[in-house]
């Protein structure tokens, strides 16, 4: 299929337009004009919603580039993904530094934090002290969130995080958590730190639907990204992560039908998955393990997160 086909299928829904619109604003008034251009120059090629703003967007582009010629301007959507990604490189540095100031600084900010962690039930702020944790060693940590994590439980993400916590500080052995009033114990030095250190059949998951939405929705590979990190956090060390991590064709199926599905009710109200099933293979034994599958991830996505009011 030639790329002029490719763009001609190009179609955004409501939601993934909102997103877009915020991500230019916040280019525009962070002065990265070059960006701009180039997240305008996909919306151009868009269709569906995104039509209505055409003229708006055409005028902008021409406006940045008679007023910055010399901002580069990159057609390729995928320019902007990296650009994010440094961006939040550079904050994530500039926190750790700050952090390691502290530390060093004060005597008392580590049994700060660990009190801190202790007597408060904020999700966020929890997240919050076990991110400063995860940038400083100190001989303490270890034990108390050990303790911390088996005394009740947690919701997943804050779990999660703590588990990396632990992996920082160099810690072996088993630990504890608790998972709907169940005990489950992982080994503390196999937590993934980053994405890329899950098993590779958690990653053949994204790889599925990348190649299967590459045509009818490009734009829904970014989101399934975003869920499925969440939702692999979410399911570490359950049972339901056992079946996430099978290195084998069904299981990939499975789950990346699963979370295509998903996100089609999601972004688009879709519903019915009898175009899906067909696109992954979805029949005999693997409809029953995908219907689980997606239960799993429906029930996941009602829960509340930190990051959701």
């Amino acid at each position: 299929m030639s790329d002029d086909r490719t763009k001609d299928n190009l179609v955004l829904f409501p939601k993934t337009l909102d997103y877009y619109q915020i991500h230019l604003t916040k280019m525009l008034e962070t002065e990265r004009y070059g960006d701009a251009k180039g997240l305008l120059l996909f919306l151009l090629q868009c269709h569906g919603e995104a039509e209505r703003h055409h003229t708006e967007w055409q005028a902008l582009l021409g406006w940045l580039n008679a007023a910055f010629p010399e901002a580069v301007s990159h057609s390729e959507f995928g320019q902007l993904a990296e650009a994010e990604q440094d961006e939040d490189e550079q904050e994530d540095d500039i926190f750790r530094r700050r952090v390691e100031e502290r530390f060093e600084s004060d005597t008392d900010y580590i049994p700060q934090l660990l009190a801190s962690l202790y007597n408060g039930d904020d999700p966020e702020q929890q997240l919050l002290i076990l991110s400063q944790l995860m940038h400083v060693a100190h001989p303490d940590i270890d034990l108390s969130l050990r303790q911390w994590l088996a005394r009740k439980e947690y919701i997943p993400p804050v779990q999660f995080r703590a588990l990396q916590a632990l992996r920082k500080q160099g810690a072996a052995g088993p630990v504890s958590f608790w998972r709907d009033g169940e005990s489950l114990t992982v080994e503390s030095g196999d937590t993934p730190l980053v994405f890329s250190e899950f098993p590779q059949g958690v990653l053949h998951v994204l790889d599925r639907v990348r190649q299967t939405a590459e045509v009818s929705d490009p734009t829904l590979s970014y989101f399934a990204e975003e869920m499925w990190k969440e939702c692999v956090e979410v399911a570490y060390g359950t049972s339901i992560y056992k079946s996430m991590v099978e290195d084998d064709d069904g299981s990939s199926d499975l789950w990346g039908a699963a979370l295509h599905q998903l996100l089609m009710e999601k972004l688009h109200g879709k519903h019915g998955d009898e175009w899906i099933r067909e696109q992954y293979g979805i029949t005999g034994e693997l409809r029953f393990r995908y219907e689980q599958a997606l239960r799993w991830l429906r029930q996941y996505s009602i829960e509340p997160r930190p990051n959701h009011t």
